[in-house]
């Protein structure tokens, strides 16, 4: 771990993105022998209202490592623009220098080093902290979750996301929109809807038998700050059914429903509403369009693609704001809004780097408390790797190969595939492997590893449909996460061609042999959002394969040929 000096030499880099994104001067901090939990979260206050915006939290309590991805390809109108950049090319765009602490937080480039130097990140504890002060500074402050909260760990899934509402709860949201938090069922999302002391947002969830908006969530909620009414309009995951098991909540209907979105924006200024923010988990391209269709809205917090961007993104006379994922941000945005005009915006992605910021104490205990009748559990040490492990990618990361790995070999099969999410903490070389580690990358309720026969023809099929999900143009058509994650074969992918043409030089490993179309392999997958899926869970899966591994080690990666676009 570097000392505090090494760590604020290397901070003075970074100074021009911290100078242009309302963050502060880095450089003039390190000057002053400043960088430290205040000079992270000094900033000049402006306006008369303050958001703060958390989202994809993924249930994860405690510090972590977490890569950015290497890969993040954009399509169509999108191509080339943020989030779609990654690595140096984000670097540049931003002006943050190599090697530095937002070197570190945004991009993949030596992450293991940075991660050895720089250490942990997130922890709801420091986020609490981080909150506190914001709200010192402007006491009125609204703190606004996106969704993807009650999901991604061993406590979240045996406790039914009772222990994070416990610790959110204690961190204050005023409103929060949702996305995985429907796989715990209706039956129980209604049970904690019904109990929060906050608002619960979304405008497109609709009665499914009714076609009319749920009578569990509000679309909008008004606030008053800084003298200013302030309304708050939900935009849940449009694509449940799709992305997610439908047979877990079928009273309700999704959709991006921007024509009821125009509406609500319209009703809520009628009613007097001088700011309008969308708390949103569309995903930022999604987000990106609907600023464009729908007009009125002032400020949109996304989520979902767990995009973190230093600087909001401005679409027509809407400022989109992203904020990461797994609790290694929080954004604060000033307004100044003026006679019903939103007249200037300040922002601040803040990274929760952990060892700098001091855990909030009556927080830190609470999220003791959660985790405390399943220590021995989440402690249990299955095996040490040798290789950095991670997930987040439009294709597989070294976690995923880990995983099909498992399933190959537990499942006795010839092909694997394994769902392109984007959740789930890195694991460093030399790490040991815990039962913990493994449920942040596997912790879901329909968990069933399967092992079935599928065509050639029908694997195509998949890679396709899959495909288009992520790569169509129109980011209306993109309804999931990223590509399925394949192991025990290779294929070649051209993002450019339509539908039904992208893939192509299927290949099955063991054999060098091209994929057959006619011929029936043996698969083995998981995440299956058809009911009655059979299997043991993934967890267990996986963790038998590691323990028999001991140590696990940087193999091969799945041969994925991809050509980009002209």
């Amino acid at each position: 771990m570097l000392s505090r000096r090494d760590f604020l030499q290397m901070s003075m880099a970074a100074a021009s993105i911290y100078g242009g994104s309302g963050f502060g001067n880095w450089a003039r901090l390190a000057a002053q022998d400043r960088f430290d939990q205040d000079a992270l979260l000094e900033f000049e206050k402006f306006g008369n209202v303050t958001l703060m915006h958390v989202t994809d939290i993924h249930a994860q309590l405690k510090p972590i490592y977490f890569r950015e991805p290497s890969v993040n390809i954009g399509v169509g109108e999108n191509r080339g623009k943020v989030p779609h950049i990654t690595g140096e090319d984000f670097r540049i765009r931003y002006g943050i220098g190599g090697g530095t602490p937002l070197d570190y937080a945004l991009t993949y480039d030596d992450f293991v080093a940075h991660a050895q130097a720089y250490g942990k990140v997130g922890g709801l504890d420091r986020v609490a902290t981080v909150l506190d002060a914001i709200r010192a500074d402007r006491p009125d402050a609204l703190l606004l979750d996106g969704g993807d909260t009650w999901h991604g760990s061993m406590t979240c899934l045996k406790t039914q996301g009772q222990d994070m509402v416990n610790v959110m709860n204690a961190l204050k949201p005023d409103a929060m929109t949702f996305h995985w938090e429907f796989t715990l069922g209706s039956e129980r999302v209604q049970e904690i809807v019904q109990g929060l002391p906050f608002a619960a947002l979304g405008q497109n969830i609709f009665d499914a038998e009714w076609d009319e908006p749920a009578e569990l969530f509000k679309p909008y909620e008004f606030f008053e700050r800084g003298g200013v009414k302030i309304a708050v309009i939900g935009q849940a995951f449009p694509y449940m059914p799709i992305a997610n098991p439908g047979w877990m909540f079928p009273e309700y209907s999704f959709g991006i429903r921007d024509e009821h979105m125009q509406e609500m924006v319209d009703e809520v200024r009628a009613q007097g509403a001088e700011l309008v923010v969308c708390l949103s988990h569309n995903g930022f391209d999604v987000d990106k369009k609907m600023a464009g269709i729908v007009k009125g809205i002032d400020v949109i917090l996304s989520g979902h693609t767990h995009d973190a961007l230093p600087e909001p993104v401005l679409v027509g006379q809407t400022h989109i704001i992203a904020s990461g994922s797994n609790g290694k941000f929080v954004s604060r945005v000033d307004l100044d809004v003026r006679d019903g005009n939103m007249m200037g915006i300040r922002h601040k992605l803040i990274p929760i780097f952990s060892d700098l910021i001091t855990p909030d104490q009556e927080v830190a205990k609470l999220i003791d408390a959660q985790r405390a009748p399943y220590l021995d559990e989440l402690t249990h040490v299955v095996g040490q790797s040798d290789a950095l492990l991670y997930r987040r990618g439009n294709f597989n990361g070294t976690w995923d190969d880990l995983i099909c790995d498992a399933l190959l070999s537990e499942r006795d099969a010839e092909i694997a595939l394994s769902p392109g999410v984007r959740w789930g903490p890195s694991i460093l070389p030399g790490q040991d492997i815990t039962r913990e580690d493994i449920f942040n990358v596997t912790s879901m309720t329909y968990p069933n590893a399967y092992r079935t026969e599928m065509t050639g023809e029908f694997l195509k099929v998949v890679l396709e449909d899959v495909g288009d999900n992520l790569f169509n143009p129109d980011p209306y058509y993109q309804q999931g996460g990223d590509m399925v994650r394949v192991g025990g074969m290779g294929f070649k992918m051209d993002i450019a061609k339509p539908q039904g043409e992208r893939i192509s030089d299927m290949t099955l490993l063991s054999s060098g042999e091209p994929i057959d179309p006619s011929r029936s392999y043996v698969v083995a997958g998981w995440a299956s959002v058809n009911e009655g899926t059979e299997g043991p869970p993934i967890w267990d899966v996986v963790e038998s394969h590691i323990a028999k591994l001991g140590t696990v080690s940087d193999g091969a990666r799945t041969p994925v040929e991809i050509v980009l676009p002209d």
